[in-house]
C-alpha cells in the first residue's frame, strides 16, 4: 500500500488532505490547551474554598476547632488544598508534555509539508516542459512534412508541363528535395524528442512522484502516531495523579472516622461547666398578712446571706429583685461592650451575642417565664470597677464561675511553669558560656554574663512569686468546690441566673464563708434594696450624665451586643463618656436610650460647656 503507486494522479487531493490533518492537530492542541486552563481555574477555586472555610488566627473560630468534628473539617480543607494542588500538577504536565511538543511538532511538520510539495510541483512542472518540447517538435515535423508534399506536388506539375522551361523544373526539383530533406530531420528530432519524453515521463510517474508521495504518506502517519501518542499521555497525566488524589480522599475519610461525639460532648462540658449546684427548693412566701412581705432567706431574691444588705446603685435608684428584671438597664448604661469594638463596615458586620438586653417597650411575661429564661443563660458577674471602664476580667479570674475559674488558672499556672523553664533554660547555657570563658579569657569576658544572669535571676524569682500567688488562688478554688450547703446552692443558682444581672463587688472585696460558699463584702459602690412591691417595677430614673459634646455616626451601628446602642449613618447623639482606650465610646439618644459605640464608627465634636442633656441637638454642617 502505497500513495505513490495508488494515488499517483491524486496530488491536489493529497495537498488537501495534508492540510486538513494539521488543521486536526492544531484543533487538538486548542483542546488540551483549554482543558488546563479550566484545571488550573478549578484548582484555584478550590483553593479560595478551602482557604475561605479556614480559622481565622486569633479569633473565636480557632476555640471551636478543639472539637473532633471541627478538626476533621479542618483537615478536610487541607486534604483540598492538596487535591487542588494536583489539579495544577495536571494542568502543568499538559502543557508541558502536550501542548508544548505539539506545537513545536506542528511548526515542524508544517515546514516538511512545505517541502515535500515544492518538489512534487517541480517534477510537475519539469515533465510539463517536456510535454511542451514533444509537441513543438511534433508540430514542427507535421509542418515540414506538409511543405515537403507541397514542393512535391509543384514539381510534378512544373514536370509535366512542356511549356515549362527545363531550368524552372530543375529549381521545383531541387525545392522538392530540400522539403523532403528538412522533413527528414524534423523526424528525427521529433523521434528523439519523443523517446526523451516517454523516458522522463517512466521516470516522472514510477520513480520521483512515488518518492515524494511516499515521504508524504510517512508525514502524514507519523502525525497520526503522534497525535495518538498525545491522547494516550493526555490519559496518564490524569492517571499519575489518581493514587495522590486518592490518599487525599483517604485521609478525608480518616479524619471522618476520627470523629467522636463522646469526646466532643465531655468538651463542651470541661468548657461551659460552672462548678455550681442546682438550686434548691422556693420556700413558701405568705402574702395573706396586712403587713409589709418579707422575703425568705433562701428564696431567689436574696442574693447573698444573713445580715447583708442587697446592693443598691445610688440613693435615687428605687429597688428590685435582680433575676426578673425586664431590661439589665444598669449594665448596659454601666458597663461598656465585653469585646473589642468592631472595625468599621470594610470588614464583616459585628454578630448578635445570645441573650441580649430585651427591649424597654417588651411586654411583661409571666414570673414562670422570667425564671425558665436566667436559669438556662450563661453566668456571668463582672468586675464592676472593671465593667465601668470597659476592661479586661480580674486577675484571678473571679468573675468566672468556680468550674472555668479553676481550668482557667490552672492553665494560667501551666504558663508561668513553661516561662519558667524557658528562663532556667537561659541561666544554664549562659552558666556554661560563663564557664567556657573563665577556663578560655580569649574567647570572651565573664563578667559580661554577670548581668544577664542577675536578669534571669530575678525574673525566674518574679515568675515562681507568680506561680505562688495563682496556685493559691486556684487551691482556693479548689477547696470551694467539693461539699456545698444548701444555702450556698441557693446561692450559685441566683448567681446563674442572673446572667450579668448581679453585679456584685470586685473579687479583692470576696471572701470565702466557713461552709464553702461565696459570700461578698457589702461595696457602697453597688449596694441596692430588695423592695417589697411589685416584681416588674422599672428603677427610677438616675441623674443623667451630663454631654461632653456631639457626635455623627459615619456608619450604620446594630447594637446587638450588651451595653451597645444602634445607630444609623448620618445621625446626630450627643457624647457622654470618651474612649477609655478600650475602643468605645458611650453616647445618648434621648433620655431613655444611651450606650456604646465603636469610636471608629462616629466623628466626636466635644464641647465643654455642653451640659444640658434635655437641650435639642443642633445638626452640625458637614
Amino acid at each position: 500500500m502505497s500513495w505513490g503507486t495508488e494515488l499517483w494522479d491524486q496530488f491536489d487531493n493529497l495537498e488537501k488532505h495534508t492540510q486538513w490533518g494539521i488543521d486536526v492537530l492544531e484543533k487538538y492542541i486548542k483542546f488540551v490547551k483549554e482543558r488546563t486552563e479550566i484545571e488550573l481555574s478549578y484548582a484555584k477555586q478550590l483553593r479560595n474554598l478551602s482557604k475561605k472555610y479556614q480559622p481565622k488566627k486569633n479569633s473565636k473560630e480557632e476555640e471551636e476547632y478543639r472539637y473532633t468534628s471541627t478538626r476533621a473539617f479542618l483537615a478536610t480543607l487541607n486534604e483540598m488544598n492538596d487535591y487542588a494542588g494536583q489539579h495544577e500538577v495536571i494542568s502543568e504536565n499538559m502543557t508541558s508534555l502536550i501542548t508544548a511538543e505539539l506545537t513545536r511538532y506542528v511548526q515542524e511538520l508544517k515546514q516538511e509539508r512545505k517541502s515535500h510539495f515544492h518538489d512534487g510541483r517541480k517534477a510537475q512542472q519539469h515533465i510539463e516542459t517536456c510535454w511542451k518540447q514533444l509537441e513543438a517538435s511534433k508540430r514542427r515535423f507535421e509542418r515540414d512534412c506538409k511543405e515537403a508534399d507541397r514542393a512535391q506536388q509543384y514539381f510534378e506539375k512544373m514536370d509535366a508541363d512542356i511549356n515549362v522551361t527545363k531550368a524552372d523544373v530543375e529549381k521545383a526539383r531541387q525545392q522538392a528535395q530540400l522539403r523532403h530533406q528538412m522533413a527528414e530531420d524534423s523526424k528525427a528530432e521529433y523521434s528523439s524528442t519523443l523517446q526523451k519524453f516517454n523516458s522522463e515521463q517512466h521516470e516522472h510517474y514510477y520513480t520521483h512522484i512515488p518518492n515524494i508521495f511516499q515521504k508524504i504518506q510517512e508525514m502524514e502517519e507519523r502525525r497520526i502516531v503522534r497525535i495518538g501518542e498525545s491522547m494516550k499521555t493526555f490519559a496518564e497525566v490524569d492517571r499519575q495523579v489518581i493514587p495522590i488524589i486518592g490518599k487525599c480522599l483517604d485521609e478525608i475519610t480518616k479524619a471522618a472516622e476520627s470523629v467522636d461525639h463522646k469526646n466532643d460532648s465531655q468538651m463542651v462540658i470541661e468548657a461551659f461547666k460552672s462548678g455550681f449546684e442546682p438550686p434548691g427548693d422556693v420556700d413558701f412566701e405568705d402574702f395573706t398578712q396586712p403587713m409589709k412581705r418579707t422575703v425568705s432567706e433562701s428564696s431567689l431574691s436574696n442574693s447573698r446571706g444573713d445580715g447583708k444588705s442587697e446592693p443598691k446603685f445610688g440613693s435615687k435608684s428605687k429597688g428590685k429583685l435582680w433575676p426578673f428584671i425586664k431590661k439589665n438597664k444598669l449594665m448596659s448604661l454601666l458597663t461598656s461592650p465585653h469585646q473589642p469594638p468592631p472595625p468599621p463596615p470594610a470588614s464583616a458586620s459585628p454578630s448578635a451575642v445570645p441573650n441580649g438586653p430585651q427591649s424597654p417597650k417588651q411586654q411583661k411575661e409571666p414570673l414562670s417565664h422570667r425564671f425558665n429564661e436566667f436559669m438556662t443563660s450563661k453566668p456571668k458577674i463582672h468586675c464592676f470597677r472593671s465593667l465601668k471602664r470597659g476592661g479586661a476580667g480580674p486577675e484571678d479570674f473571679s468573675n468566672l464561675p468556680p468550674e472555668q475559674r479553676r481550668k482557667k488558672l490552672q492553665q494560667k499556672v501551666d504558663e508561668l511553669n513553661r516561662d519558667i523553664q524557658k528562663e532556667m533554660d537561659s541561666r544554664d547555657a549562659l552558666t556554661k558560656m560563663k564557664d567556657v570563658y573563665i577556663k578560655n579569657p580569649q574567647m570572651g569576658d565573664a563578667a559580661s554574663v554577670d548581668h544577664r544572669l542577675a536578669e534571669l535571676g530575678q525574673n525566674i524569682e518574679k515568675l515562681r512569686l507568680e506561680v505562688q500567688k495563682f496556685e493559691g488562688w486556684l487551691a482556693e478554688v479548689e477547696g470551694r468546690l467539693p461539699a456545698r450547703s444548701e444555702q450556698s446552692r441557693r446561692q450559685s443558682g441566683v448567681y446563674e441566673a442572673q446572667n450579668a444581672s448581679g453585679v456584685n463587688s470586685c473579687a479583692q472585696d470576696r471572701e470565702s464563708s466557713p461552709d464553702g460558699s461565696y459570700t461578698e463584702e457589702q461595696s457602697q459602690e453597688t449596694e441596692m434594696k430588695v423592695p417589697a412591691t411589685d416584681f416588674d417595677d422599672e428603677f427610677d430614673d438616675e441623674e443623667p450624665l451630663p454631654t461632653i459634646g456631639t457626635c455623627k455616626a459615619l456608619y450604620t451601628f446594630e447594637g446587638q451586643n450588651e451595653g451597645t446602642i444602634s445607630v444609623a449613618e448620618g445621625e446626630m447623639l450627643y457624647v457622654i463618656e470618651e474612649d477609655k482606650g478600650d475602643g468605645w465610646t458611650r453616647i445618648r439618644r434621648n433620655e431613655d436610650e444611651e450606650g456604646y459605640v465603636p469610636t471608629s464608627y462616629v466623628e466626636v465634636y466635644l464641647d465643654k460647656n455642653a451640659k444640658d442633656v434635655h437641650k435639642p441637638l443642633q445638626k452640625i454642617s458637614e
